[in-house]
């Protein structure tokens, strides 16, 4: 019984160790770190690991101040399931970048609005996957376009549909290729094609357009599996899509921002350099330090990233508390 109690206490302590064979020294300093805020909440995707992981990037490769806000529960443990609550999100009135990665979330007021008057500010934006619905406004109806026109005007499109759940994790299921008429943009320095575990969302073709400028589009998934094909619904919902893209959003301050955002985020693609390099970049970008792009050292975890699968219900690791920075 003993060792039983002990698991939690020895897991917390190898996820916070760091693994001296993937964390070369740190390259960058600056007298003005960027402080970047990621806002994590979402059940299925293990955001609160594959954010955790980019943030430490952040730290060690552009020498950011990183905070990164969790769903909690009411012991202080990370709950991914629990859609009311983000702890710390009064961090983004001050935050330089907002980086996004929530599903979903029934959010009271005082909390969506630390997200929503940052979006509004004019500066720069991350998004990943599930923020194409990173709320779910239940009954306050003056918020309700927060479920849908929010999330397509500020990233480029809302919730639609994707190509199907297929054993989850045990294959990649799109090809994600670069778009060659932008295959110099920053971003992709250094990314090169591969598969994604995550399956294609739809977010272009049939009645749906993307709030994206087609000349933004960095790149573009192929579903390899797609239960749009079995339905015979193709020609509604295309199996190529756009899948990473930057766009530019003019809130109510009258700034425009720069966004850049991407339907990608299961864990296990990050576990991919690409993906990695991908997302680093989308965030030197955004801080408009694409001229530094070139010069990060390494996309290598900075601790061992050995991320739970996707699935909803208790599938993230239990008994982890938030890391302090």
């Amino acid at each position: 019984m003993k060792y039983q109690l002990l698991l939690p206490l020895l897991y917390l302590l190898a996820c916070d160790t760091p693994d001296p064979t993937t964390t070369p020294p740190n390259h960058t300093t600056t007298e003005d770190p960027p402080y970047i805020v990621f806002v994590t909440g979402d059940e299925e995707y293990r955001s609160e690991e594959s954010m955790r992981m980019l943030a430490d990037l952040a730290k060690r490769e552009l020498g950011a101040r990183v905070r990164v806000c969790y769903a909690i529960d009411s012991t202080g443990i990370i709950d991914p399931n629990r859609n009311d609550h983000i702890e710390g999100l009064a961090a983004l009135d001050s935050a330089d970048l907002m980086v996004l990665f929530t599903r979903w979330r029934n959010l009271p007021k005082e909390e969506s609005d630390h997200i929503t008057r940052y979006a509004d500010s004019g500066k720069p934006m991350v998004g990943f996957r599930t923020t194409t619905h990173a709320f779910k406004i239940l009954e306050d109806s003056s918020r309700h376009h927060l479920n849908n026109d929010w999330p397509t005007e500020v990233f480029g499109q809302q919730w639609i549909v994707h190509h199907g759940h297929f054993d989850d994790g045990a294959y990649p299921l799109t090809r994600v290729s670069i778009n060659a008429e932008n295959a110099e943009h920053p971003i992709l320095t250094g990314v090169d094609t591969f598969r994604a575990y995550s399956w294609l969302y739809h977010v272009d073709g049939g009645d749906w357009t993307l709030n994206a400028p087609a000349d933004t589009r960095l790149l573009t998934g192929h579903s390899l599996k797609s239960k749009q094909e079995t339905a015979g619904k193709l020609d509604e919902y295309p199996m190529t899509q756009p899948l990473a893209w930057t766009k530019t959003h003019t809130g109510a301050a009258g700034e425009p921002a720069r966004v850049f955002f991407t339907t990608l985020g299961h864990p296990y693609d990050f576990k991919n350099e690409n993906m990695r390099r991908l997302a680093l970049n989308g965030i030197y970008w955004a801080l408009e330090r694409e001229s530094e792009i070139a010069d990060i050292a390494s996309v290598r975890p900075v601790q061992a990233y050995e991320p739970n699968n996707s699935g909803f219900g208790q599938r993230f690791k239990p008994n982890v508390e938030p890391r302090r920075y």
